[in-house]
């Protein structure tokens, strides 16, 4: 069979937390005769859903890793990543969505456009992902597709093109109108397999035929050709589709369906939806730097007769081995045919190869450009680029955000220590947020992480994958220290022990710096230190970063100019010039009012009215500032920003207060200054511990 390129779509499923994805996956699947059953998330028969392929993932009900997977619908191949709702698991998002082509951004009818959904729509504005928007759960009580369309407005700030219109809701929710056809769409038989199509009810023909006028002049603002057929009374479905195509790629418009993923409604026009309006690979323009020309950017064609280019996304190292995932960005590769790893120039030989399903897998012989596959074997890493025939291409990477939360592991015996460092070796490997060091003065193994969950996740893998038994210490927040004052310093490091001495001398400023963590300036003059010991000056002051003294944690938002200093023509040496710029920050760091520094975390509880003000009390008793509440029917969304060291245990300490109604997800906002009272608390427990060692 030849391979077209053209009726290829590559798609995440990305949403906020319980908004619907995997079961919308999963109904997928089961429509495009991937599978044959389908599962619930939490199925009471234990299976669980498909792409919830980890144990822990079915017990929790929550999407942990993407999985891949691919399904054909309407001669059309489409490639499904289904993605983390969780803002713990924000970089399986965004490893996804750096090889993607479009996405369906599901949101909740009732919730609507809730905090993950603007994580998860920042993400596809930075990668420049096109999107249909699915407003999932219309049978729920509270669910109102229309009151989601202006927050699509006003919050995400996209055109958002109703396409549908609901016919009932909650209860009484039976199928949808296609505002492009203009007919009704109900979905019958046990599972809603077969698409009945009928006449529009009376009961909503007239709201149907006012969202279709809003969709055409929308529309008509994108296509020219539209608009001279919709000022004559003659548009076509064709033109209609053509235009949201158009509008979609060049994303102009975000075209929105609606339905219901667990009642079986509203999933099939869905599918044509992506076949009709997200592009295929060749309608994206891909670049890659060419290290053998200064790295010039190059475009990347989707052809299969040049050289290959793949990006390696995500590495799943299992009992099987190393999996590397890619997406092909050009050219093809062949089962026993070699890429260079253009990292680290090293060959890699193509031996298996696979497309997948979930954790299942099927042998291919080749891939093309657009596909996304896995290869065993490959000595990458996540972000590696693998080229053919002699190019040296790289492709940006992703981005990966920093970890904010950190726990101290005690493994109880020896056994246990080697499971463990097995298991972070993998992890580590699999997951750009996962970090982990050994404490040089306590020997503790820490581990980093973007949040509780996804410590307790890491940490219950050890124990269930690898046999390891570990105890935890209290999670240790990311504190930073930094200065608040401008001061000058001038230091002579000089040492004389018989032979050749060392002396350096440097002199300069050290003032506050809030555009970054660290900025090296060089206004020495007339040779004052000569031009080989400024970057000896510049590796001393780094490595006084590192620690600072108030409590141990790194120091950041610091100027270091240096603009005069003296040396030896003998004694002086780069080990000379470090010890000397280490001593001058020692010196002015002191005098330059050192504080310290929190991480402050944007935090969004939703719960039902009734509660609104115990939450609005537990959160002000953390040291929350309220950012705004939105009141609806039947929810309440509170945003605010909390230090992250009081939203320790407030998982269970809402579900107390609000009887298991509510729900919270936060993620990174920004640094700001600790409180006087906690800072000296801060500095006494730092104190006690470096006496006690």
């Amino acid at each position: 069979m030849t391979f077209n390129i053209e009726r290829l779509r590559n798609i995440g499923i990305s949403a906020h937390i319980d908004s619907g994805k995997t079961t919308l996956t999963e109904r997928m699947l089961f429509y495009t005769k991937k599978i044959h059953v389908m599962h619930e998330v939490k199925g009471k028969d234990g299976v669980g859903a498909t792409m919830d392929s980890m144990e822990l993932e079915r017990e929790r009900g929550i999407t942990i890793a993407s999985a891949a997977t691919n399904v054909t619908w309407n001669g059309c191949d489409i490639n499904i990543i289904d993605t983390p709702g969780h803002v713990d698991f924000t970089i399986e998002v965004e490893r996804a969505l750096r090889v993607l082509d479009g996405a369906v951004l599901v949101l909740c009818a009732v919730g609507g456009v809730q905090s993950q959904s603007l994580t998860v729509d920042r993400q596809l504005k930075r990668y420049n992902v096109p999107r249909i928007i699915f407003i999932n759960k219309c049978d729920r009580i509270g669910a109102d597709p229309l009151k989601v369309l202006p927050q699509i407005r006003d919050r995400l700030g996209l055109n958002a093109v109703l396409l549908q219109y609901p016919i009932g809701l909650e209860a009484a929710f039976e199928g949808v109108v296609d505002l492009v056809a203009m007919k009704s769409l109900y979905f019958d038989g046990e599972n809603g397999e077969r698409v009945r199509s009928e006449q529009i009810p009376a009961s909503c023909a007239a709201q149907a035929q006012a969202y279709r006028h809003e969709m055409l002049e929308s529309l008509s603002m994108v296509s020219d050709a539209l608009a001279e057929a919709y000022l004559d009374g003659r548009e076509t479905e064709e033109l209609i589709w053509n235009a949201v195509r158009e509008g979609t790629i060049a994303q102009k418009v975000a075209p929105v369906l609606v339905g219901s993923a667990y009642k079986n409604k509203g999933i099939q026009p869905l599918l044509d939806a992506i076949v009709r309006c997200l592009p295929s690979p060749a309608e994206r323009i891909n670049t890659a730097l060419d290290r053998a020309c200064n790295e010039q950017q190059v475009t990347l064609a989707c052809d299969a007769a040049r050289p290959a280019v793949a990006l390696v996304f995500k590495i799943d190292d299992g009992r099987y081995g190393q999996l590397s995932y890619i997406r092909m960005y050009q050219g093809k590769i062949e089962k026993g045919t070699e890429v260079t790893n253009s990292r680290t120039g090293k060959p890699i030989r193509i031996g298996r190869l696979v497309r997948m399903h979930a954790d299942s897998m099927e042998d291919i012989d080749e891939a093309s450009a657009g596909d996304i596959v896995a290869l065993f074997g490959a000595d990458c890493i996540s972000g590696d680029t693998l080229c053919g025939d002699g190019i040296e291409y790289t492709m940006t990477s992703m981005h990966v955000p920093e970890p904010v939360v950190s726990l101290a592991l005690t493994p109880s015996d020896r056994k246990s220590a080697d499971a463990v460092a097995k298991a972070i070796n993998r992890f580590t490997k699999e997951d750009p947020t996962f970090r982990s060091y050994v404490d040089p003065e306590s020997r503790q193994i820490i581990i980093k992480g973007m949040g509780e969950l996804h410590l307790d996740v890491y940490i219950e893998r050890m124990r269930r994958e690898y046999g390891a038994q570990v105890s935890t210490g209290a999670p240790q927040v990311a504190f930073r220290e930094t200065i608040s004052e401008t001061v000058t310093f001038d230091y002579t490091h000089k040492k004389q022990t018989g032979g050749a001495g060392q002396f350096g001398r440097v002199a300069g400023i050290l003032e506050p710096y809030h555009e970054g963590d660290y900025l090296f300036v060089d206004e020495i003059r007339g040779g004052a230190i000569p031009e080989e010991y400024i970057t000896s000056c510049d590796k001393g002051f780094r490595a006084c970063l590192e620690k600072g003294s108030l409590i141990g944690f790194p120091i950041v938002g610091v100027k270091v100019t240096i603009n005069d200093g003296a040396y030896h023509p003998v004694d002086s040496s780069d080990n000379a010039f470090q010890a000397a710029a280490i001593g001058a920050f020692r010196q002015a760091y002191a005098r330059a009012r050192p504080h310290i520094l929190e991480p402050i975390m944007t935090v969004a509880v939703e719960c039902p009215p009734e509660f609104l003000g115990t939450v609005l009390s537990s959160l002000n008793q953390r040291r929350g500032m309220i950012v705004s509440t939105t009141e609806d029917t039947h929810f309440v969304r509170i945003e605010a920003t909390v230090p992250l060291v009081e939203m320790f245990g407030y998982a269970s300490v809402l579900r107390s207060i609000t009887q298991g109604k509510a729900g919270f997800s936060m993620e990174f906002a920004r640094y700001a200054r600790v409180p006087v009272s906690l800072e000296e608390k801060l500095k006494e427990e730092y104190e006690r511990k470096e006496q006690s060692r």
